[in-house]
């Protein structure tokens, strides 16, 4: 799901559960201002842990409501993101 706020900032909602994360592929265009909001839901297991290893981004989920990740999107690329035992991951796809 994507949301425009005043600003033009492109939001996607990325759910995650112990079956992984719903979208798992995300695109956004060059050089618009772009992030990603995580919302945590029941037991995680090794997706309570966020990480974007290109980004250097490490963070908790447990325990949060959401968790917003600002995605650099000044050049195109892919930036994966994965849980805490690189068992799920995800993809975000600058164009």
């Amino acid at each position: 799901m994507s949301i425009f706020s005043k600003n033009q900032v492109k939001k996607v909602i990325v759910s995650a559960d112990n079956h992984g994360y719903k979208p798992n592929t995300i695109e956004f265009k060059e050089g618009k201002p772009a992030q990603i909001k995580f919302i945590p839901k029941g037991n995680l297991g090794c997706l309570d842990q966020l990480n974007f290893k290109s980004l250097d981004i490490h963070d908790d989920l447990n325990g949060k409501k959401e968790v917003t990740v600002n995605i650099p999107t000044d050049k195109p690329g892919t930036y994966d993101f994965a849980c805490g035992m690189d068992m799920f991951h995800g993809k975000v796809v600058v164009k």
